[in-house]
Order: structure tokens, then sequence, then C-alpha cells
């Protein structure tokens, strides 16, 4: 069954044209929307066992920019690394590359959620960082996993990826894949009171949540996801920043937040009120104001100030 994305007709307009290049020894296919003659393109890292269509609510907002968004090595329709750990180094070799590769013209802005915040952190903070102008980290792992409010959910987590390690390699790529247990973690993360929002959130969980290409992939990046943080590189990206975070996120408390945009040279900070770690999917529209606003420092009247601390 697919529940119909009610962004269906916007993103439409953006005239998604995909695309495979090989990077590091990942075929990796990637989608480009919007104006390929914009003088701005936002590259877009997803996160952890997603693809590139979890961010493309966001995506259905920014009418006018050339968006490019890959799914990451393993995931989606991207091969694995053919010989590389899939850890955060290979992930952020692996970005600093795709970018080299496709030598974009212009003003490059790159944007990651999640897991994805920690490939572009780890990317931008390595020596010859990131060809962009300005990173956008959304809900942001500002500092380890397991410290988070929800750190007995995050010790179940590595129990169950730890289980599925130990059982034989069918039973263990069948947990992984597991309906009951993707909806479970659906439905703790999911904080909007939209019935029809959460039936569409939980359906693109059950569509892509499993999307990997086998059990190796996704318990090493598991591995790499709990064990590193934005924080660890934040004092050595000089790069313009926004960290978009989340009032009710289960895994990084706005407090983190807070002292995570202290250590970065030059970030600001905008917290979205009544939404958890899923602002990608509940609150897309908010998310993309932001980063317009941030890209564009002469607001238009009347709009909202980004809160900030």
């Amino acid at each position: 069954m697919i529940v119909p994305s009610p962004y269906a007709d916007l993103l439409t307009l953006m005239d998604a044209r995909a695309h495979t290049l090989a990077v590091l020894g990942s075929d990796t296919r990637y989608w480009e929307y919007g104006d390929p003659t914009s003088p701005t393109t936002i590259v877009m890292v997803h996160g952890f066992r997603g693809d590139h269509h979890g961010l493309e609510a966001v995506v259905a907002q920014l009418q006018g920019l050339r968006i490019i968004s890959p799914d990451l090595p393993g995931f989606g329709e991207s091969a694995a690394f053919d010989t590389a750990p899939h850890s955060i180094d290979s992930y952020a070799a692996w970005l600093a590359e795709f970018l080299r590769l496709l030598a974009l013209p212009g003003r490059v802005v790159v944007l990651g959620h999640s897991f994805g915040s920690i490939v572009v952190a780890a990317a931008a903070a390595a020596p010859g960082g990131l060809p962009a102008q300005e990173l956008v980290l959304v809900n942001p792992i500002a500092a380890p996993a397991l410290s988070g409010p929800r750190g007995i959910l995050t010790r179940l987590a590595v129990f169950y990826y730890w289980l599925a390690s130990k059982l034989p390699e069918r039973l263990g790529f069948a947990l992984l894949c597991n309906r009951v247990i993707v909806r479970v973690m659906s439905i703790t993360m999911a904080k909007t009171r939209s019935r029809q929002r959460r039936r569409w959130i939980h359906n693109q969980h059950d569509r892509y949540f499993s999307a990997f290409a086998d059990r190796t992939v996704v318990l090493e990046a598991f591995t790499a996801s709990v064990s590193h943080d934005v924080s660890e590189y934040a004092t050595a990206i000089d790069t313009r920043t926004l960290l978009i975070a989340a009032e009710k996120d289960d895994i990084t408390p706005v407090p983190a937040q807070v002292r995570l945009r202290a250590q970065f040279p030059d970030a600001r900070l905008h917290v979205l009120p009544g939404v958890g770690h899923l602002i990608h999917y509940e609150v897309p529209e908010d998310a993309a104001q932001a980063l317009r606003a941030f890209l564009d420092p002469v607001r238009p009247a009347g709009a909202p100030e980004a809160a900030a601390s």
C-alpha cells in the first residue's frame, strides 16, 4: 500500500532526474531536482537507514533552486562500498569525492539530516573540507546518542542490532527488516497529532527504512551512528552553518544543541517548536523557510525571527 505524499504536486514541479556516478567504489545513485541553471545548489545527505525519499518533502519547498540528493552508499539504490567499511570516515571521504566529481558551479550548500549531519560535519572538518559556502544540519546529532533523553531506547536499539549481528545471516537480515519493529520506531519518533500525517510517515518508513544492501552495511552504519556526533568536528568547521533543531527531539535535547552551536566558529541555531526528530516529514515547510532565511539574510517584512541561542 502506498500513502500519497502531501507534497506530490509540488515535487512534480521539481522535475526529478536520476543519475549514477562511481564514487570511491560505490555506484552512487543521485537525484537532481529543480532549476539546473540556478546559481545556488543544495546537496542533501539523508539519515540512517533512509534514502533520498526522506528529504523530498523539503525538496518540494525549494522551488527555484537546484537540489542534488544522493542515496548513501549501501542504502537505497546506491551500491555498498566495495572494500571500505561503512564508517563515518568512509562516508565523509565519499561525500568530499562526490562533490569534487560533480564540480558544481556557483554557490554550494550542503545539508545533512540526523546521521547525515555527522557525515557532513566530518567531511567539512577533514583536511581540505568541502567546496561549500554554507552548511545546514537538520536534527543534528549534537551529543552521543546514548546520552539523549531517550537513552534507554538507544540502548534497546544497540541490543537489537547486536542480536541481528549474532543470528545466522538470513535470520539477522529478517530481524533488521521486521515491519513491527520498524513501526514501533516510527510511532516513537513521530510527534504530530495529525492522523493523516502519521499514516504517511509510517508508510514512508515501511517503504524505505529497510532499503539497504545487506546486513553488514546496516550494522556498520549503525555502529558509526552511535560512535560519533557533530560535536567532535564542530570546532574545526569554519564554514557558515545553520543548525535546525527540534524542541521535542528524543535523540538530542535543545540544551545540547545550544552547547553545539557555541562550539562552531560561525553557526546559527533555529529551534522548531512542537516537533521531534522527524522535522523533514512533520514540518518540511518550516525547515525550508529557515534555510531560505539563512541563505538570504535580508528577510521579507513580517517573517518570524529564528529562535537562536
